[in-house]
């Protein structure tokens, strides 16, 4: 959902597009954006007043939220609605008075802009040794989770707070993010047969670290994480399993296959079909169709007989591809 929006903003303005944050942790993602003009910041200050902004898919913390549509420009935020659920637990659970216990990654975008919602109520942890530093809480406790967490780091932390504060509380549906535990799960079915895994993601990407350090725990001899195909090592041979993260476009996947050259073949593992479906932001959604309509009209066509745009059928790598730097 993120990658489309960005691409659509970058189609609707002049360049630069401005985006707090990168829009995900993926480096492809990221350098093909900055080629059409769009500029990444690290400070919603550094957006100049008036211009367009995204704010990025792993959540912003409510006053930057504030700061971009005080600044006068066109506001799109892309946060991922699991990541909003988190936010909306948060500031749920500290309006109750509950101290919250949050499992997330020291400096992450995500953690960073999660503990923003209610700083005074929320204490960070990623390890059993943190779990134990807590406080004796005299509130009743929660715990919330990074959406991007492993199965394994989750689980080490969760077993700990149980033992400390064995009456918290806990949403009802996990938080960790469906995409993030399918490909998680899939590695786990194909890593005891590999003689080598490729994990195609980012450096910065919490899930796609997750699944290399899983593939590791899994008793893979030989792991590597890489930003494309052309950092494979000339020397893989045998099994070879690839997994890709969240936000790795499939065009990389498919390149790294093809670098590869499987001369027995290819066995896809598939363990679920993902058929959840994040539209975008409404105002984008709104300025969609308005663009749309501009251009039927402009071009001498009838609104009765414009097909309808058909968000939910496009792949975020089709929408990426597809762009230029003439945004068409």
């Amino acid at each position: 959902m993120a990658i489309k929006a960005l691409a659509w903003m970058v189609r609707a303005f002049e360049a630069p597009v401005y985006c707090y944050h990168e829009i995900v942790h993926n480096q492809l993602v990221v350098q093909r954006f900055e080629d059409l003009g769009v500029i990444f910041v690290d400070d919603i200050d550094d957006v100049p007043p008036g211009a367009p902004v995204m704010l990025s898919a792993h959540g912003s913390a409510p006053e930057v939220v504030t700061a971009a549509e005080a600044a006068g420009g066109y506001v799109v935020d892309a946060v991922c609605p699991l990541v909003t659920k988190v936010h909306h637990e948060v500031k749920v659970r500290a309006k109750k008075g509950y101290s919250i216990v949050y499992v997330g990654h020291d400096g992450h975008e995500e953690a960073v802009g999660t503990m923003a919602v209610a700083p005074d109520s929320i204490h960070r942890v990623e390890s059993r040794e943190e779990v134990a530093e807590l406080p004796p809480f005299e509130q009743p406790v929660a715990l919330l989770a990074q959406t991007t967490l492993s199965h394994r780091d989750w689980a080490d932390v969760l077993d700990a707070t149980k033992e400390r504060f064995p009456d918290m509380w806990m949403p009802g549906r996990s938080d960790l993010c469906f995409a993030t535990t399918n490909r998680q799960s899939a590695l786990m079915e194909i890593a005891a047969k590999c003689d080598a895994v490729v994990v195609i993601g980012s450096a910065n990407s919490s899930n796609t670290v997750a699944l290399e350090k899983l593939a590791v725990d899994a008793g893979c001899e030989r792991v590597f994480r890489v930003n494309d195909a052309k950092e494979l090592p000339d020397d893989l041979e045998g099994i070879v399993g690839v997994t890709a993260g969240a936000s790795a476009p499939e065009e990389l996947v498919d390149s790294v296959i093809e670098r590869l050259a499987p001369s027995a073949g290819v066995e896809e593992v598939r363990i679920t079909d993902e058929d959840e479906y994040f539209p975008p932001p409404r105002n984008l959604r709104d300025l969609l169709t308005a663009v749309d309509l501009f251009g039927t009209f402009a071009s001498g066509g009838s609104n009765a007989h414009r097909p309808a745009i058909n968000d939910r059928q496009l792949a975020a790598s089709a929408a990426l591809s597809g762009l230029t730097k003439d945004g068409v």
